[in-house]
């Protein structure tokens, strides 16, 4: 939690005392002031008398120290500032309660910089005299015995604490201890530097600090240091005077004094085991590259290039490989085991594991099997899986000359089985037969020349995002099934099977057809049979928008029974944290590339852990309050539909344990789809077809060979000819070249020869229509003798009077029939082509990279914005001849505005409106006015407001309404509907609970899951085998590790003592504790409380120790992550 809310949080109650004699004593007093004359020789007292304050006013008091030099806190005192007198030795009374007043704000904490701005002169001044020797002792050393300095102190040290100067041989004894610090020496008008290598510093290795070695032997003369603040030439000398059992050979001797040799055999390099930390750290964290970290400590032991420094890259990033695989190592428990060795490590073995998914014997109760079936779904393993195309991998080296250090050990599969695998799946070809699926496109694609891997495959669990152990695998040429196979079978050996298990995978509406038959045909390592009753398949929530309507109905987690509020997309966000690292990865060898991606999902999956108890908390404060909501949302609903609710609810309950069949075996009815409605245009056809042909035999000839269906539809055929011409004209307009004008001409010069064709079928069928058609007056300089532009003038375009007279008997009903049809099929393909759209945008944004692919997506986006405006104009030409027809109250189709309704689901417009919202937030964070264009913005925000973020919160266009809404639609149709609308109330209030009580029973799982890791190491501080010194430090270890889990037990605890048996707020805008939660995310700046009352701070530091069980302390703080 924040200090300042913490303060502003701080109304605990003041009491004050008061004796009698100030209730009912004197109502004056008097007090002395003195002056001195003009002259300053003499003081003159004068004595002044006043009244006293009532006790209302003194329980009111000033209370704290005025400070007048601060203008900002104190620029106005008024009435507040009075005497204040008190006899503590009479008797006391009790005055009301006085509630603290809020603590203020001071500008050099809000905006610091204006505050540090006029003292820049100050600033740079004192920097400038540390280039002095300022006021230090310039006559003797100061560590030197009194009147014992042999010379002028002259030497400082840049990383030492200290700003005296000392004399050479003090220098020199003083830093025995810190070989490594950097030294300067004033040689009369500047300081220089000076190695301590050069002023006489040698280090012994294999001895105490102060002991010499009888027989030393001395190091290479270049031997380099890599430490925190440079590159150092140190002079080594090793210990030869003992039996190498007993100090250890030269690597030894080195690691004992906390320094990594770069090789085993003869070091010359060696680096710091707080430098390999610390970028360890930096590289983890902020993705800081070997190359740039060294070279920043190039430029820090040398920024001119005047001072040769000797290149020792190579050796560091040795070195930083063996350092992350031994910190793997020894953070998995290796370092303790004393019946195995290193190399007989577990596949996974050294993977971070997540403490709140499922894990029979650990932290399951025993009959979990035997729960009953409302309880099963808190035993669900969710996993998702995906593959990136950034973490590519050119063909750079091998494995026989950059092997693995422990690939298979951690999150990536065994190299050498994976590989004889992929030799015996080449021809493997994926089919799709649904919209939009990217992964499919790259599964066959050939873009993988110069390239070992085009990508990576990886599995989390889905709740919480822990990378699983044994789930990441190389692409070879997009994301084949036989890669996400083997990534599916290798991390299920390390989930029980017994578990119900849920796959989230953004093509699993393909993936997992004939899945469980292609796991039995795996290699014998990672080859297994799962049951299929306990195995479900389901597509991120995000994704499933780019499938067609009926992968949206059969795979949504929305309508998945036990699936909770989990949305399946937490395999995208270790996506967004690698990707800083593909552009390193990809030049690496296959074997530093493998440990590389390791180490980092390792940090993921510690920080993840470390992160639960926010987000546990976080996610159950907003789960109670959502799913109170549903509850009355739904009640309410019920309510009104009653005689219904029965029915619907045993129609979603039959639906939900079909599920449980493979898809092909599935035969109930899915209560969330919206049955079809109405006939295609294809179904007209053949339904006039048959009646045309009935006629013929009961006698009734045709007037012509062309039938009158025919007729209407050769029409429809120009007219959708010629909506097709318009756009292409309309598209290239400005830009067209030779061949496209060409093939434009080409098309309007056949439409003409078909409408001429047309005109004649026309004077059999609607002699009207010419008359109408020489009546029309065509412009040429408009555009309208253009065979796109000439109005065909069908049964629709003429007036009631021209069609009761102008037209055949049947031919107005035959077009109203095709034009039903035509609305039908025309938003169809709108709803069809705006799937598209979104999926392009998303493939787009996250896929593609670099110029020429992002022209051909920008191409193959702007042919699909060509399908829908011609759609478009298909289905308001349709619209507008229904009218015509029937009557504008009689159309049961709702009227297109291309520029407001074609929306995709997640629209640009809900997007830029969550944007502007974030924005004002941060604005109102910062104390800043809001502007008019704010306040215009909000209104409009007002009059549209919705949360774009989930499907039951979201105002999304009519063409996504699967059932005709107009007033004309029947009672069963409008029945449906509510059925539909009910069971996805149903759906959202049942996902709302379940997530609360998923969530409970992870907060659960998290402290046993750690206590039990506690206990597993307290078993490892004792390894057979392990003696003297090496016993010690296992111990040590592994107490400090079984005590880092427990603590983390215990503090997740504390943190959710107070939210877990919460049902209801009263007000959740209003309680303390959801404001408690979201205060942790908010970092402020502990130096800018410039004005708070130190005593203030002091005791919030106490209330935060005294109410902190559980809480970590500095010692206990993970530093192995």
């Amino acid at each position: 939690m924040s200090s300042r809310q913490q303060k502003r949080r701080a109304t605990d109650t003041q009491f004050e005392e008061y004796s009698l004699a100030d209730l009912l004593g004197e109502t004056t007093a008097t007090f002395t002031s003195q002056s001195v004359s003009s002259d300053h020789r003499r003081t003159h007292e004068t004595v002044h008398a006043f009244d006293l304050p009532s006790p209302l006013k003194k329980a009111r008091r000033f209370r704290g120290e005025l400070n007048p030099v601060d203008p900002l806190a104190f620029w106005d005192i008024g009435d507040d500032f009075e005497a204040v007198f008190e006899d503590p030795t009479a008797p006391s009374a009790m005055p009301a309660p006085v509630k603290k007043p809020r603590a203020k704000r001071y500008l050099s904490s809000d905006q610091p910089m204006w505050g540090w701005i006029p003292l820049q002169d100050e600033y740079l001044a004192e920097l400038i005299r540390l280039e002095g020797r300022g006021d230090v002792c310039l006559t003797h050393c100061p560590t030197c015995p009194e009147n014992t300095t042999r010379e002028l102190p002259r030497y400082r040290c840049q990383d030492c604490m200290v700003p005296d100067l000392f004399c050479h041989e003090c220098c020199v004894r003083a830093h025995q201890r810190q070989p490594l610090d950097r030294i300067e020496r004033w040689d009369g008008t500047e300081f220089k530097r000076v190695t301590l290598k050069s002023m006489g510093v040698r280090v012994q290795l294999g001895h105490h600090i102060g002991e010499t070695c009888p027989r030393p032997i001395t190091g290479h003369k270049n031997f380099t240091v890599i430490h925190t603040n440079g590159i150092h030439n140190v002079a080594v000398d090793f210990c030869g005077c003992r039996d190498e059992i007993f100090v250890g050979s030269r690597r030894q001797q080195l690691l004992r004094r906390s320094w990594y040799p770069a090789t085993h055999r003869e070091p010359q390099t060696c680096s710091t085991l707080v430098a390999l930390e610390m970028f360890h750290i930096m590289t983890l964290q902020g993705k800081v590259t070997t190359y740039d970290y060294y070279s920043g400590l190039e430029k820090l032991t040398d920024n001119t290039g005047l001072i040769k420094v000797r290149d020792r890259y190579k050796a560091f990033m040795r070195t930083m490989r063996q350092w992350r695989h031994l910190a793997m190592l020894k953070r998995g428990g290796r370092g303790n085991d004393g019946t195995r060795l290193v190399a007989e490590t577990w596949p996974g073995e050294l993977a971070v594991a997540c403490p709140a998914c499922p894990r029979p014997g650990v932290n399951l109760p025993d009959d979990w099997q035997s729960a009953p079936p409302e309880l099963r779904g808190l035993y669900i393993m969710f996993i998702a899986i995906d593959a990136c195309f950034r973490l590519k991998h050119r063909l750079v080296s091998s494995e026989a000359k950059d092997p693995g250090l422990g690939t298979g050990w951690a999150y990536f599969v065994e190299d050498a089985p994976f590989r004889k695998y992929l030799l015996s799946v080449t021809d493997q070809q994926e089919m799709s037969t649904c919209s939009g699926l990217a992964a499919l496109d790259y599964a066959n694609t050939k873009f993988s020349r110069g390239y070992a891997s085009t990508g990576v495959g990886l599995g989390v669990c889905a709740r919480h995002e822990f990378v699983l152990a044994n789930s990441a695998v190389d692409l070879q040429r997009g994301e084949r099934y036989a890669n996400m196979d083997y990534c599916a079978a290798s991390l299920l050996r390390h989930v029980c099977l017994l578990l119900s298990i849920v796959f989230s995978y953004n093509i699993c509406c393909q993936w997992s057809k004939h899945l469980i038959e292609r796991l039995k045909k795996l290699p014998a390592n990672v080859r297994l049979t799962i049951v299929q009753v306990l195995v479900q398949f389901v597509i991120p929530k995000l994704h499933i928008y780019g499938h067609k309507l009926l992968c949206q109905l059969l795979f949504s987690l929305d309508y998945l029974l036990h699936a909770a509020r989990t949305d399946g997309e937490g395999i995208e966000r270790p996506w967004a944290n690698i990707g800083p690292v593909a552009t390193s990865t990809r030049e690496m060898g296959p074997g530093a590339r493998h440990d590389t991606l390791d180490d980092h999902w390792g940090h993921w999956n510690w920080q993840k852990l470390v992160g639960l108890g926010e987000l546990l908390k976080k996610r159950l404060l907003r789960a109670i309050p959502e799913r109170n909501l549903q509850r009355d949302s739904l009640a309410t609903f019920t309510e009104n539909q009653a005689e219904h609710v029965a029915g619907w609810k045993v129609m979603v309950e039959e639906f939900e344990k079909d599920q449980e069949n493979p898809l092909d075996a599935r035969t109930k009815p899915n209560p969330y789809e919206l049955p079809k409605s109405g006939l295609s245009e294809n179904d007209v056809r053949l339904e006039l077809a048959h009646e045309e042909a009935a006629e013929q035999e009961r006698g009734v000839l045709p007037i012509n060979n062309i039938s009158p269906s025919a007729f209407i539809l050769a029409g429809l055929d120009l007219e959708e000819q010629q909506c097709r011409i318009r756009v292409a004209a309309k598209v290239h307009k400005n830009d067209a070249t030779s061949k496209q004008s060409a093939e434009l001409i080409e098309k309007r010069t056949k439409l003409a020869r078909y409408v001429a064709r047309f005109r004649k079928l026309q004077a059999v069928y609607m002699p009207g229509a010419l008359q109408a058609l020489a009546d029309y007056p065509l412009d040429a300089e408009a555009g309208a003798a253009l065979a796109e532009n000439v109005p065909l003038f069908l049964p629709s375009a003429l007036s009631e009077d021209l069609r009761a007279t102008g037209c055949n008997k049947g031919v107005e009903g035959i077009e109203l029939r095709f034009r039903d049809a035509q609305c039908r099929s025309a938003l169809d393909q709108i709803r069809n082509h705006l799937y598209i759209k979104s999926r392009f945008r998303t493939y787009k944004g996250g896929q593609v990279r670099h110029q020429g692919a992002t022209t051909r997506a920008r191409g193959l986006m702007d042919r699909n914005d060509e399908k829908i405006q011609m759609h478009s104009e298909r289905y308001v030409a349709a619209w507008e001849a229904t009218r015509a027809l029937v009557g504008e109250a009689n159309n049961s189709w709702h009227r297109l505005n291309p520029n407001t309704d074609l929306r995709c689901m997640d629209s640009e417009e809900d997007r830029a409106l969550g944007n502007l919202r974030k924005q004002r937030g941060r604005k109102c964070g910062r104390g800043e006015p809001a502007t008019e264009a704010d306040v215009a913005e909000g209104v409009a925000e007002g009059q549209r407001r919705r949360d774009p973020t989930g499907e039951g919160g979201r105002r999304i266009s009519w063409i996504w309404m699967g059932a005709d809404t107009s007033a004309s639609a029947t009672n069963d149709a409008v029945l449906v509907g509510l059925r539909v609308e009910w069971a996805k109330a149903w759906a959202r209030t049942r996902r709302w609970t379940e997530e609360v009580d998923l969530l409970r029973e992870e907060m659960r799982r998290v402290p046993i899951s750690l206590r039990h890791r506690a206990a597993w190491w307290k078993e490892r501080r004792q390894p057979p085998g392990f003696e003297g010194e090496h016993a010690e430090g296992a111990s040590a270890y592994a107490t400090r590790q079984a005590g880092l889990h427990n603590n983390l037990a215990a503090y997740f605890e504390a943190r959710w003592a107070p939210v877990r048996g919460l049902e209801v707020f009263e007000d959740p805008r209003d309680v303390r504790i959801v404001r408690d939660a979201d205060s942790d995310d908010e970092r402020d700046d502990d130096d800018g409380n410039d004005g708070i009352d130190a005593e203030e701070e002091e005791q919030e530091v106490e209330d935060e120790q005294e109410g902190s069980t559980g809480q970590l302390s500095e010692q206990e703080e993970p530093d192995d992550y």
